[in-house]
Parts: structure tokens; sequence; C-alpha cells
């Protein structure tokens, strides 16, 4: 039999994992949006084409949560995005259109710890998602608005391909559909595409000791896109929209170690590797139909213990519960690698996530639950790291009175 709780504890236990919420759309931003906040106070006034001024809100992050801002835009420009911890919480910024695609991340480029995205927005309805790194609760603001706004963080220094920006054809080097790339910073800083005809394509910089920035730009030098940060400190951009026949330009930027090697690679966009690109991430939750390795645990009793070699790739596990109730899950790390919990319901929206509890590194989840499946992804902070983990799993359902 699952344990119980006294009525008073769980009453609380489940004020703490609870946020403001705003009745919306359920499936806005991939279900992100239902517990949303409009930035301008309402839909009408939180158009960021038409503000006067930036939008801002103070968010409240508890437990393993996230807080979602919602805008809209009605003209295609360029916008920026900003999270920033009081008291020196540190920020980590998602932001997802109203298909629940990710535009872009970023953790650390306002600087101090503050989070930053400056990108060209599509008319459309956006979801910014801010979070703590760490996963210990965070009070801090979050802020959006054009780029001659004023900002709420200061920024931080990167080494950029030149002065004035754009992106330098006569010295780029040509790159083909899916055959890398390799130079460090200081030596090739811009790269060439050409097309033959119209195509999706997928670009990346990868080198996480350079903390590489892409940007695109089309053979005029006119800006077509950016990222920073989409896989740990590496860099992707994804062009749904085929690209037309022409030539296009790839520059690089740099936070991180101008030497080191960077590998940028252009190759044809994949739906399906991007997909299950999200599912190794643990940003989104696989189907249970077989196509990706989930374990199931059947009906959660009161206590189970999974043993397990975490990797930077998410392992998955699904379970049923029954009736209401609070589910724990812990991972111990045992002295090997720092593991990160994330956990969704059945419609895939996630319920919880945590990286670091009781000052340590292991990772806790406390969620409330209704009777459902549910799906929890385990996996390291660091791609490169792999070790033991330990998953406790444990059900609680309140005390009868």
């Amino acid at each position: 039999m699952p344990r119980s709780l006294s009525t008073a504890l769980i009453t609380g236990l489940f004020a703490l994992a609870a946020l403001p919420a705003a009745a919306q759309d359920d499936s806005l931003c991939g279900g992100i949006g239902a517990a949303g906040q409009w930035l301008g106070g309402e839909e009408g006034a939180s158009d960021l084409a038409t503000a006067p001024d930036y939008l801002e809100q103070m968010a409240l992050v508890l437990m393993q949560n996230e807080y979602v801002g919602l805008f809209t835009v009605s003209e295609a420009g360029a916008y920026r995005i900003e999270a920033q911890g009081r008291g020196g919480g540190d920020t980590v910024l998602d932001l997802r259109n109203a298909a629940g695609e990710l535009v872009a991340s970023d953790d650390d480029s306002g600087g101090d710890a503050a989070s930053r995205i400056e990108t060209d927005l599509a008319a459309g309805t956006y979801c910014a998602a801010l979070r703590s790194f760490d996963g210990t609760p965070l009070t801090g603001f979050l802020r959006a608005g054009r780029s001659e706004h004023e900002a709420l963080t200061p920024g931080f220094e990167m080494s950029t391909p030149d002065d004035t920006g754009g992106c330098d054809m006569a010295n780029a080097q040509a790159l083909a559909l899916g055959e890398p790339a390799q130079n460090p910073w200081r030596d090739q800083r811009y790269y060439r595409l050409s097309l033959d005809a119209p195509t999706s394509v997928t670009f990346t910089a990868e080198n996480e000791s350079a903390d590489p920035i892409l940007t695109l730009y089309d053979g005029n030098g006119g800006w077509l896109a950016e990222n920073d940060d989409f896989d740990g400190l590496n860099s992707r951009i994804d062009i749904v929209e085929p690209l037309a026949a022409g030539d296009y330009c790839i520059a690089i930027s740099t936070y991180g170690d101008e030497t080191a090697a960077i590998t940028v690679t252009a190759k044809a966009y994949d739906p399906m590797e991007v997909q299950r690109n999200l599912y190794d991430r643990g940003e989104a939750s696989p189907p249970l139909d077989g196509a990706y390795p989930v374990t199931d645990l059947g009906e959660l009793q009161t206590r189970q213990r999974e043993d397990l070699t975490a990797t930077g790739i998410a392992t998955w596990y699904a379970f049923e519960v029954t009736q209401p109730g609070l589910v724990l899950v812990e991972a111990i790390a045992q002295g090997y690698g720092d593991p990160l919990l994330t956990m969704y319901d059945d419609l895939g929206r996630q319920v919880g996530y945590n990286d670091d509890s009781m000052n340590s590194l292991d990772s806790q989840l406390t969620v409330r639950v209704q009777a459902g499946t549910y799906l929890v992804a385990v996996k390291q902070v660091d791609s490169a790291a792999s070790g033991p983990i330990r998953l406790l799993f444990e059900r609680y359902v309140p005390a009868q009175p």
C-alpha cells in the first residue's frame, strides 16, 4: 500500500509545489502556457511590437517549477528577452513558440548568472519559461521588449568575428552539407554554404570549452537567425522553412577559449532527429509505443529502487498512479557525477525538474499527481560524464480523516 501523509503536511507540500496560474489554452506552447502569466497583465497589453516600453514581471520559482511569461508579437523584428535572479540566483531561460517548439535557450548570456536572448521573432505568441539552474527556489525578474528598450541585464562580453558585425563572405571557408569543418575560433570565424535547391538546414557549432555562438546571414549580409547554448554550451539553428537556393554565411563568436577547435556543421534538417534529440536531452517526453526506449515500472507502489549507469543522454522510466497523491523521486549520485531529473505527465507537460537538491549534487522531485501515467528522465548534467545512479520512487496518498 502507498504511504500516507497527514492532511496538514501533504497540503503544505502541495502548496509549495504550486505556482500562480492564469487560465490559458492547455495546448499553448506545448502545454507550458496553460499556467503562464501575460507580461502585460492581459493578452491585449502584451504585444512587444506595439508596447511603448519593455514588459516585466517579478517571477517566483518554487521547488522544481518554472515561471512562464506570455507575450505576443504582431510584427516580425528583433526582440530581447531576459531573466535575472535576485541575490545571485542563477537563471535559465527557454523561449518557445505557440506550437511548443524551442526557439532559443540561454543560461548566462546576461552576465552575472543572468539569462539573455536576443533574436528575431516572427509574428505569433510566445512563452518565456524561467527556471533555476540548480533547482533551488528563485525570485527574479522576467523582461521582454524590443532591442531599443532598456536592457535588464549587463550582457556578457564575447569575442565577435569583427568590430562591425555581419559576415565576411570573402574570408569564409566553404561548407558542404553533412561534412563538418573544425577550426579554432582565432583561425576561422566565417563559413559559407551554397545551396543548389531550396533546402531545410540545421547548423551546429560544437565545443563547450569554446562556448560558441552561431549567427546565420543570407548572401547579401542580411541577418537570418542566431543561437547560443542550445545544447549545453553548444549552439544550433534549425531552419525548418526551406532556404532558397543561393549562398549563405555563418559567423562564429565565442564566450570561451579562442584556441579550442569548434566543429561547424550544416546538414539537411531531419525532424525525426530533432524530436529524438529532445528526448535525449529530457526536454520532451517520448511516446510509449516502443519507438524510443522507456522502462515501464508498472503501477507505482510504496517504494521502488532502480540502479542505472547515467550518461549525458537521458534514461527514461514510466509508471502508473491509480489515485491522487504525492510522488517523490530521488537520483543519488553516490559520488559519480551530477544527475538531473525531469518528470512529465501523460500529455507531455513538464510537472517536475530538479538538479542539486539539499546542498548536494543529488536530485529530488516532489510532485503532486493525479491518476494516470507519468514519465521520468534522468541524465548527467555534464554531457561527457558517466556513472552509477540510484533512483528511488516513493508514492504517498493523503491520510484518511
